[in-house]
């Protein structure tokens, strides 16, 4: 069965995606869905200048406000309703897995199967709209507090109208780009949310290119540092599909059992654990906390009113400082260890193995089975997160240094190699679901003929 499954998914080509109906579907939705997101980041909020809103952003493009630019695919910049992004709801879902380790009811309730996830993804949509709320009145403070050298504010009409307006838009956008996430995993191919954040980063490499091009034509940077910079990219890119794809993989052996008169088991397979089971979950959430310190300056202002703490923290936490580094780096791993811990229970995968008669050779099953499980899954992680860090940190510190634009950095270039990765392993599955199809009902025709 294994030979076959490889000898199918090496046939995969465009001719086999186009006889599979629903994969096309589901492809041609998931594109029109993107489509349907990068026109909303040209749809600007009521009320702004944009001429000096684009002065400003540029003074800043440097700092958090260029990542969380860059991850909202320029809707930042542009001020357009779908500005917060998809952020609000990785926040929430965020909070909702650290209440759900931390709530025995919520604990519950995600045991309670697809009723009590149905329940939590509520919940976690109820954040959403707390937070982007809470986000959108924080950006709306900061506009009005934004002035340029002549004291010029982004905003033409500052007052309670522009605040209640920028709420209700920064919001709406944000709770469409929610549901069309979940819309994009439901009837599409790929994660939705991953995919939305894909094209964001995507949408702008075009200008990255011309950027980097453009620094080395004035000359910012010579030629070899710019041939430098895409081999590190090409490098880099080629590191993280290697890691990915790594895995450790536990033999697990099934007993002969006699049924009847014959006899059945005695196989051995393979429990496969991945060197990064989080995937690009901890650098996106990592990001997603390093990005609310900006929520804070708009309730302080930007004016030069704020308090010198807050000029501190704001100070140090900019993009490339050490302080912002060793949170960045903190953050990841710990996030990589939480997140796996979230997602894999090695209690509930020896269960499943000792229900079905597997077991590990050389470990008893049970208690000891998980925590063998456990052992092996901390070190991976240990490796992981140590990976996931060294990716998204040495792209930053050569950007830190060179000002080279934020696109190049490891946690975009992470993401987008990912999501790149778990798109196309879908589409795999679908061209494979749908050629044995094809050869069941191949075989139920030639049994009715026979």
């Amino acid at each position: 069965m294994a030979s076959a499954a490889e000898q199918l998914a090496a046939n995969f080509n465009f001719g086999a995606i186009a006889k599979a109906t629903e994969l096309k579907q589901r492809i041609w939705f998931t594109l029109g869905a993107l489509i349907v997101y990068r026109l909303g980041t040209y749809i600007p909020v009521p009320g702004i200048d944009p001429q000096i809103l684009q002065d400003l952003m540029e003074s800043q493009a440097g700092g958090v406000l260029g990542i969380f630019n860059m991850f909202s695919g320029g809707s930042l910049g542009r001020m357009t309703i779908f500005a917060l992004s998809i952020f609000p709801y990785i926040s929430a879902a965020i909070i909702m897995q650290l209440m759900t380790a931390v709530s025995p009811s919520l604990n519950q309730l995600k045991k309670e199967g697809e009723s009590g996830r149905k329940k939590i993804n509520q919940y976690t949509r109820y954040g959403t709209v707390f937070l982007a709320m809470f986000q959108a009145y924080g950006i709306a403070v900061g506009l009005e507090g934004m002035n340029t050298s002549a004291g010029v504010s982004a905003v033409i009409d500052p007052g309670v109208f522009f605040r209640v307006v920028t709420v209700i838009t920064l919001t709406g956008g944000t709770v469409f780009l929610m549901w069309l996430g979940e819309q994009i995993t439901q009837r599409g191919v790929g994660n939705g949310i991953s995919l939305i954040i894909f094209a964001g980063i995507v949408a702008n490499l075009p200008l990255a290119l011309a950027q980097l091009f453009e620094l080395s034509r004035v000359g910012e940077i010579s030629w070899a540092l710019l041939l430098f910079f895409l081999l590190m990219a090409v490098a880099v890119i080629t590191f993280i599909v290697f890691m990915e794809r790594a895995q450790r993989r536990l033999l697990v052996q099934y007993p002969k059992r006699q049924v009847g008169n014959r006899m059945f088991g005695g196989e051995s397979t393979h429990l496969p654990l991945k060197l990064n089971p989080a995937g690009v979950i901890p650098p996106i959430f990592a990001s997603s906390l390093l990005l609310m310190p900006l929520t804070v300056i708009g309730f302080a202002g930007t004016d030069g009113a704020q308090p010198t703490w807050l000029t501190w923290i704001t100070t140090n936490l900019a993009h490339g400082q050490p302080l912002f580094m060793v949170a960045y780096v903190a953050l990841i791993i710990f996030f990589a260890f939480f997140y796996t811990t979230i997602v894999f229970n090695p209690a509930d995968t020896a269960d499943n193995l000792k229900k079905n008669g597997g077991f590990i050779p050389g470990i008893r099953p049970g208690k000891n089975t998980a925590n063998y499980i456990n052992y092996v899954l901390m070190r991976l992680v240990s490796v992981g997160s140590l990976y996931l860090a060294l990716v998204c940190l040495l792209p930053e510190l050569l950007i830190a240094q060179y000002s080279v634009p934020l696109l190049f950095g490891g946690t975009s270039l992470l993401i987008v190699v990912s999501v790149t990765m778990d798109t196309v392993a879908q589409i795999h599955s679908h061209l494979l679901a749908h050629q044995y199809e094809g050869l069941i009902k191949k075989a139920k025709l030639r049994g009715r003929r026979g």
